[in-house]
């Protein structure tokens, strides 16, 4: 069942979503060559925790960390480690996840290390930037959750991406994942309307080959592309309101 949030959880969401936004800037100067994930794991939970908050992530499920760090071919939820050190031309997705007053904000966005990599590796960090936006533009009351995917697959598969799609965007609230489920490719059938006080996540994940992954045996997390290739994702968390929509997690 889809939740729509009253105009308490709202302003809470707005919270939440404000500081996952500040969070995900303060890790910015962070990301940079010779610093581990482990690190930028510890700086981030230091920082929340200042701040009078909680990391969604941590033992969420048997999670071990407060934030998920992917690494080139890693598509999502990389888990910090200490041996993971980042080099110059490298890209990685941080992925932040506060609770603020009983509410998650959520957000991630791909650094390339150093600030330059392969001309191949940045189109996809921009393409994959650019899907995001692509299907943020189409919430909007009277549209349907797969009017978001749809948008997306037309405009990264011509360009030859594949998209992930065994992990989606979804709602979130209270609880980190919510109804409803929002897929970032063509969807075969007809999903839900999109509704004033829905609150769900936008994050396509895009890989430069195909589309499918790998879901790690020995961790049970750590997911990754299956032909070794790169992979980038960037992520909102979006209210639609009247007209609209409302990104709660831009800064």
């Amino acid at each position: 069942m889809i939740y729509i949030k009253n105009k308490s959880e709202i302003e809470k969401m707005r919270k939440a979503g404000k500081f996952a936004a500040e969070l995900l800037v303060y890790l910015e100067p962070f990301v940079k060559s010779g610093v581990s994930t482990l690190e930028l794991n510890d700086i981030a939970e230091a920082y929340t925790k200042k701040n009078g908050h909680r990391s969604a992530p941590l033992g969420y499920k048997g999670f071990p960390k407060s934030i998920c760090t992917s690494i080139n071919q890693v598509v999502c939820h990389g888990i910090p480690k200490k041996e993971d050190v980042l080099a110059d031309g490298d890209i990685v997705n941080l992925d932040v996840s506060p609770i603020v007053d009983g509410y998650i904000g959520d957000t991630s966005k791909t650094f390339i290390v150093g600030g330059k990599t392969t001309p191949e590796a940045e189109k996809l960090v921009f393409d994959t930037e650019k899907a995001m936006w692509i299907g943020i533009e189409q919430i909007k009351p009277g549209n349907r959750i797969d009017d978001i995917g749809n948008a997306i697959d037309d405009f990264l598969t011509p360009l030859g991406y594949g998209i992930v799609r065994d992990l989606m965007g979804h709602g979130v609230g209270r609880n980190f994942h919510e109804e409803p489920q929002v897929p970032h490719f063509r969807s075969p059938r007809k999903l839900a309307k999109i509704e004033p006080g829905m609150i769900f996540t936008v994050e396509p994940m895009v890989n430069l080959g195909t589309w499918e992954v790998n879901f790690d045996r020995s961790d049970k997390w750590t997911v990754r592309t299956k032909d070794g290739k790169l992979s980038a994702q960037f992520e909102h968390t979006i209210l639609v309101t009247d007209k609209g929509y409302e990104i709660l997690t831009k800064v």
